[in-house]
């Protein structure tokens, strides 16, 4: 009986180790940028950053199957597009495009993870907006791995990706004002003990 309990006790403790739990992450606004830009009739490409977004981030680098994103945008009041811009702020909470009165919250969940280096992948989900969810991929890529001031740890993530508009009807002044949306993250995310 000994000898059968020390001779599974190794595939017992492999098992254990491949069933690492994800690790739980916490985004580091201070070092985080949200960005949507587009096209401005061919003069110019404007840009608008998200600011207030919280989620759950729970990562697992063995397993990125096991992982789960869940970001949740408070819309109203929850973006910046530059000093003095009153007006564009107004428009922008209108029922011409967020319509924050009805729809004050967007929310992204991943649905799946792909890497074959676990540097760079692909990050795939479903992003619910103006009461509408439809499907995003995000290119990503692992900046660097290392350690915060208290010592835990701390990544650094890049993402990129293109949406329409029009897919979760936001097509006001299409196409004078590009449906295409370019999606830029820059985050440092911190383990959470």
């Amino acid at each position: 009986m000994f000898r059968t309990l020390l001779a599974a006790a190794p595939a017992v403790l492999l098992s254990a180790t491949a069933m690492a739990e994800p690790v739980n992450y916490e985004f580091d606004k201070t070092h985080t940028v949200i960005r949507a830009s587009w096209d401005h009739q061919g003069y110019a490409t404007m840009s608008m950053e998200f600011t207030n977004y919280d989620g759950t981030l729970a990562l697992d680098f063995d397993e990125p199957s096991n992982s789960t994103v869940d970001v949740t945008f408070n819309i109203e009041g929850g973006f910046w597009v530059g000093a003095n811009q009153d007006a564009f702020i107004g428009h922008l909470n209108s029922a011409d495009l967020f319509n924050t009165e009805a729809f004050p919250t967007a929310r992204f969940v991943a649905t799946g993870f792909e890497t074959e280096d676990g540097v760079t992948g692909t990050m795939t989900g479903d992003l619910t907006l103006l009461g509408n969810t439809g499907p995003v991929s995000l290119d990503v890529t692992l900046n660097r791995t290392g350690e915060n001031r208290n010592g835990a740890v701390k990544r650094g993530f890049t993402a990129t990706g293109t949406i329409l508009r029009s897919q979760w009807n936001m097509g006001y002044a299409v196409p004078f004002v590009s449906d295409e949306i370019e999606i830029y993250i820059g985050t440092e995310l911190e383990a959470v003990e």
